[in-house]
């Protein structure tokens, strides 16, 4: 897909300020069982109660307990089980059963002294709960285009602040999507995801596995997701070069920003994309 300055459509690593690499990401997808991150049952202190977190969540942790997976905190009876686990670094919007002494609890629970809580992975795919409507935080410009070029409603500014951020998605039923923990553990936020990967292809197969929205590619603009329309080359002869004028017939042209875009010698990089996801 080539727009009206005869560029190939950009879809690599521009976005400001990359976050860095977590230690440990994984990107394999998980099974839907209960794993439980403690192989070998220790005592567990008076006056503490002990996190287990699943092997895929582990890279939120610190590091001197990546390994184990196990993390004991004092004991606070009026501290809510969602609020411990996300103190130790893990985002709830990745999480999905919470389990005491074998039995389910609500993250608005309290645990008891000495109580072994197992902190178990989302399961994939995850429901949308919603619909099929994206916020990207600044960060993932990259990660914005590609799924506007599978015809995924992604939004996004790279001006944005995150407070605007949080009110966006809710106003508009969004999911948030960002890599940055801090933002996702917003009490506001109803959905959101944290993007595992650093490369926007990784990027890509993470969202794209674990929400499976629906696609259809060529349908939006890369540059601001709004949605293509065909146009007759008279139409928009005026912003093409004598190039792409003599060669090209088919064209299609944003309905929001205007762009103009055709189907040239050199957009088989998107072409694969595409393919890989459809």
């Amino acid at each position: 897909m080539v727009d009206e300055s005869g560029a190939v459509a950009d879809l690599r690593h521009d976005d400001v300020c990359p976050a860095r690499r977590r230690h440990g990401e994984g990107m394999h997808r998980e099974d839907n069982t209960t794993q439980r991150a403690g192989s070998a049952e220790t005592p567990v202190a008076p006056g503490t109660v002990r996190l287990r977190i699943h092997p895929a969540l582990r890279f939120f942790l610190p590091r001197r307990v990546r390994v184990s997976g196990e993390l004991d905190l004092p004991h606070d009876p009026t501290a809510a089980v969602g609020h411990l686990v996300q103190s130790a670094g893990v985002p709830l919007t990745e999480v999905g059963d919470l389990v005491v002494a074998d039995t389910s609890v609500s993250w608005r629970s309290r645990l008891q002294d000495r109580d072994r809580l197992d902190v178990v992975v989302r399961a994939r795919p995850q429901s949308l709960d919603g619909p099929a409507l994206f916020l990207l935080d600044v960060h993932l410009g990259a990660l914005a285009r590609r799924l506007r070029l599978l015809g995924v409603d992604a939004a996004y500014d790279k001006e944005a602040e995150d407070d605007h951020l949080v009110e966006q998605a809710e106003r508009e039923d969004r999911v948030l999507l960002s890599r940055d923990r801090g933002l996702l553990m917003r009490r506001a936020l109803h959905r959101a995801a944290f993007v595992r990967g650093q490369d926007p292809d990784d990027q890509l197969t993470d969202v794209i596995e674990r929400f499976q929205p629906p696609l259809q590619p060529w349908r939006l603009c890369l540059v601001c997701g709004g949605t293509l329309m065909s146009v007759p080359k008279a139409q928009v002869a005026d912003q093409l070069r004598p190039g792409t004028l003599r060669t090209q017939q088919q064209f299609s042209q944003c309905r929001s920003c205007g762009h103009v875009y055709w189907h040239g010698a050199h957009d088989a990089r998107l072409q694969q994309v595409v393919r890989r996801h459809t």
